[in-house]
């Protein structure tokens, strides 16, 4: 579950993985494709955009 809000309707509001209909990922983000209660569909990124390699003295 996560919470949206839709670029339609305007509301945020909860999404349950039943509305999940697609799921798109890189090494940073995962894309959730889903349609919103009130119709509309939807995507919604998690994960950070920018990623950047941590140097680990020792």
């Amino acid at each position: 579950m996560f919470i949206h809000s839709c670029s339609s309707c305007e509301k945020r509001q909860l999404i349950f993985p039943s509305q999940v209909e697609g799921v798109a990922g890189t090494d940073s983000t995962l894309s959730f494709s889903f349609t919103c209660w009130c119709g509309a569909p939807q995507t919604h990124e998690t994960g950070r955009a920018d990623v950047r390699p941590v140097a680990v003295a020792g």
